[in-house]
């Protein structure tokens, strides 16, 4: 069995990453080791809760109002010795977060192969997102493989000069993790969502952490919420405040007194997902949620002036707002009073995946080792499922696990080498814990 070490940090990641640790899990070609940064802490917590998932090293970087240098530092300080002590035969990193940077870099340094989960997301613009583009610029220049989640995230690496043979197209494994989450039918779990279930209203779900909207950005960002909660009472604006202290101070004396306006703390990922689903429209300006909201058949409108995800642009499922107070405020009401143009949206085409992106990465990893066949590749919006709605779409697919009770449905072994039949499994459809 080879030796693959994955490293994360924050909570996007590990959603990420939880459907391949799984997979590695069951399969009879790796022995993976887990090993987190905590760049997020309270957060991570959660999603390992959920998915089951226990760190074999925890770096617990975590430190008040920490810089990007502050955890770069402190990352390869954690991690490089750790290398060194355990030599892995590679090192798994994802998307484009400083953990993802760092980690290939205490890699390189050590003279272990990087592999890259999500990669080729561009803007090209180096400031936005920020630090997340050059982050992922430079992890893709200390990778070895490279696991594109679409078609589109290929081209872009081959317009950097990547090798093609060592680019393989898998789709988004959040898509495998939300189809799980999703059929879960978590609690939400904080007080001010308790009624949630029991109204009629319409919900605006809102999420707002990036650092390059810090400033006056945000500041619009909660001014066009005062507006929209002002100018349409019927709206429940639902806001799970992002613990950075620079968000929250900024956005919470224009909203905190509002009637309609509920904020909670983060919530964890189960509750997050049945919230996306309750929701009638989603503002925000992260870059998961742009993945995950044409799966569930919800308009998306993004606020930041780039992304790195135009696939849902193509589809029609998501549109640029920017951080104009006035843009955000006129987008938003166009939808809840347009119904041609919020149902144009709500097509819930979702070019992203199709629920077996973790055992495409772990079959291409494999290959890549010599251990086993090159996996089919995920073909974009053709292959795609098209989603209707939970119940009739996400939820009543199946993949690695039953949407509906996160059990393994699938017999024999897979084309990862994971055991689908014969053998005891956990809520989470892990065949056995790791050793």
């Amino acid at each position: 069995m080879k030796r693959l070490m994955v490293v994360y940090g924050t909570r996007p990641e590990a959603i990420k990453m939880a459907p391949v640790i799984d997979a590695l899990d069951r399969s009879w070609m790796f022995r993976p080791t887990v090993t987190v940064t905590a760049q997020h802490r309270g957060l991570l917590d959660q999603v390992h809760a959920l998915f089951g998932i226990r760190a074999d090293h925890d770096l617990d970087i975590l430190s008040p109002r920490q810089s990007l240098a502050d955890i770069t530092v402190r990352i390869l300080d954690g991690l490089c010795p750790l290398l060194l002590r355990e030599r892995p035969d590679a090192v798994l990193v994802q998307g484009d977060t400083t953990t993802a940077f760092a980690g290939a870099l205490a890699a390189f340094y050590c003279r272990v192969p990087v592999v890259h989960l999500e990669a080729g997301l561009r803007t090209d613009d180096r400031y936005s997102p920020f630090p997340e583009e050059i982050n992922r610029r430079l992890a893709t220049q200390l990778a070895s493989l490279h696991l594109a989640p679409t078609c589109h995230a290929r081209e872009n690496l081959l317009r950097d000069g990547v090798c093609p043979s060592s680019v393989v197209v898998t789709g988004n494994t959040v898509i495998d993790a939300l189809r799980w989450a999703v059929g879960r039918r978590a609690r939400f779990g904080d007080p001010a969502l308790a009624d949630l279930d029991d109204t009629a209203r319409r919900v605006l779900l809102v999420t707002a952490h990036r650092r390059e909207s810090w400033g006056s950005g945000m500041e619009a960002i909660a001014c066009a919420l005062a507006d929209l909660a002002r100018s349409e009472p019927g709206l429940l604006i639902v806001l799970p405040l992002h613990p950075n202290p620079v968000v929250r101070e900024t956005i919470l004396p224009h909203v905190e007194r509002l009637e309609n306006v509920r904020l909670t703390e983060p919530l964890a990922y189960g509750a997050f997902a049945r919230l996306m689903d309750r929701s009638h429209l989603i503002l925000t300006d992260s870059g998961g949620i742009q993945e995950e909201g044409p799966g569930l058949g919800k308009p998306v409108l993004v606020m930041r002036d780039t992304t790195e995800r135009p696939e849902a642009l193509r589809a029609g499922t998501s549109r640029l707002v920017g951080t104009d107070r006035e843009r955000i405020v006129k987008e938003v009401r166009r939808l809840l009073h347009d119904r041609s143009a919020y149902a144009a949206m709500a097509r819930a085409v979702n070019p992203y995946g199709d629920g077996r992106a973790a055992d495409r990465a772990v079959r291409a990893v494999g290959h890549w080792l010599g251990l086993c066949e090159r996996p089919p590749e995920f073909g974009g919006a053709g292959s795609a499922p098209e989603a209707a709605g939970v119940e009739h779409g996400l939820a009543a697919q199946r993949g690695p696990f039953d949407a509906a009770e996160g059990v393994m449905v699938h017999e024999q072994r897979d084309e990862v080498g994971v055991p689908y039949g014969g053998g005891d499994v956990d809520e989470f459809g892990r065949a056995g814990a790791r050793q």
